[in-house]
């Protein structure tokens, strides 16, 4: 999608047409892109993490093309991983489709990336202190209304840090709300510019704030670079057509397990029910073969939804965690159902 601005053509008479074009901050190609500006990196991440500007000396890129997980993964992870002058590593990720097990797999990336630093044989105090940023297109935490939270590994009552090697913070843009106030925090202002979707919105949020206006500047010069925009393009359309992959496989999945549900509960209830002959008889059997059918239907739907998303080419990992967030079920049963067939 293209945020598109106006120009007036004085040679037609003034007429308006509209024939330049922003990209939105949250493709993560387009963010990854800003994020190459050292300003802009530097505001953004003094603000997530509190920082002065002017104690952050030094930010390096670090692994910035597309990376895969899996040799036959389709769409890859486009993120973004810092090196600050204190030796923090920090990946940060935009997530625009909903993924219930987001904390799971946001756990699992920043521990590889936390024992990726050492060795066998290595000595532990070798390792650094390791960040993940998750900037999220959905609702991710149902019992609170702000839309930045930050945690720790902490004890529960006392609050103590078994270690601050490991931090986590997530922005939830759907969150966002309200209209700026002067005296507006700058972790609301980049949150706000991350979201934004109109001129008049990046123009105002990056008067208020130097670096979101650095940002604002590179945004700018990478919609208007034609070999960018392709990229953005098929970027764009590569997370647009996995998620319409998982939608459909949801789908198809549910559709599958359903159906052989509802045939199998009947199949076994009616035969139960003509066994024995009565009508409390019937009514159990029915009640139970019901039972067993939706468990074979349950089974039938997560088999379906594996092989759609193997066959698109979604990474193993993540077919795992789409089926046990959409079925409510653990990866061992996955794996069992899909052993079985």
């Amino acid at each position: 999608m293209y945020i598109y601005m106006g120009s007036r053509d004085v040679s037609q008479g003034g007429k308006y047409r509209m024939d330049i074009f922003l990209m939105k901050p949250k493709i993560d190609f387009a963010f990854k892109e800003i994020m190459t500006d050292e300003k802009a990196r530097v505001g953004f991440l003094s603000a997530i993490l509190k920082l002065n500007p002017a104690d952050i000396k030094e930010t390096r890129l670090l692994n910035t093309n597309l990376r895969k997980i899996h040799g036959d993964d389709k769409l890859g992870i486009l993120d973004v991983r810092v090196l600050m002058n204190d030796d923090t590593e920090i990946d940060i990720e935009v997530q625009l489709a909903k993924l219930t097990v987001w904390a799971e797999r946001s756990l699992f990336y920043l521990s590889k990336m936390y024992t990726d630093q050492i060795s066998s044989g290595d000595d532990y105090a070798r390792f650094k202190k390791c960040v993940s940023i998750s900037i999220l297109d959905f609702i991710l935490f149902d019992d609170s209304d702000e839309f930045y939270s930050c945690f720790h590994i902490a004890e529960d009552t006392r609050h103590t840090l078994l270690t601050d090697k490991m931090e986590f913070h997530v922005l939830e843009l759907p969150k966002i709300s309200g209209e700026l106030k002067a005296e507006s925090s700058n972790l609301l202002l980049w949150a706000k510019f991350i979201n934004a979707e109109q001129k008049e919105e990046f123009d105002m949020i990056a008067e208020k704030d130097p670096y979101i206006e650095s940002a604002y500047q590179k945004l700018q010069i990478i919609s208007q670079d034609k070999q960018k925009r392709l990229e953005y393009e098929a970027r764009e359309k590569a997370v647009r057509d996995h998620n319409q992959f998982i939608r459909e496989a949801e789908a198809r999945g549910l559709s599958i397990g359903r159906e052989t549900g509802l045939k199998e509960g009947l199949k076994e209830g009616l035969k139960e029910g003509r066994k024995e002959g009565l009508k409390e008889g019937r009514k159990e059997g029915l009640k139970e073969g019901l039972k067993e059918g939706r468990k074979e239907g349950l089974k039938e739907g997560i088999c379906a939804m594996h092989s759609v998303l193997m066959e698109i080419g979604t990474p193993y990992s993540e077919v795992l965690d789409i089926i046990s967030s959409k079925f409510e079920v653990s990866r061992e049963y996955i794996k069992s159902c899909v052993e079985d067939k």
